[in-house]
C-alpha cells in the first residue's frame, strides 16, 4: 500500500492540519497532473476532511454559544467599529 494511502486513513491531528492538507489537494488537483485513481482517492479525502472541518466548527460554534449566552452577536471588524 502507498504512503500516501496510509496517510490517507488517518485523522487530521488540528484544524489547521486539515486546511493545509485540503488545500495541498486542491493545488494537486488543480494541476491536472494526478492519474485517475489517485484524482478519485484526493477527491474523497478532500471530502473527509471538509466533513472534519466542518463539524470542528460546528464544535467551536457551538461553544460560543454557550460563552455568549446562546446569542451569537454579529462580528464587526475593528476597522469598521472605528468609522
Amino acid at each position: 500500500m502507498s504512503k500516501k494511502l496510509t496517510a490517507a486513513a488517518v485523522a487530521p491531528a488540528s484544524f489547521e492540519e486539515a486546511m493545509a492538507e485540503l488545500a495541498q489537494l486542491v493545488t494537486q488537483m488543480e494541476a491536472g497532473q494526478l492519474p485517475l485513481e489517485a484524482s478519485v482517492a484526493a477527491y474523497q479525502r478532500g471530502s473527509e476532511l471538509v466533513k472534519y472541518c466542518a463539524t470542528q466548527l460546528d464544535s467551536v460554534e457551538a461553544q460560543v454559544k454557550v460563552l455568549e449566552g446562546d446569542m451569537l452577536k454579529p462580528f464587526v471588524d475593528a476597522g469598521e467599529a472605528a468609522q
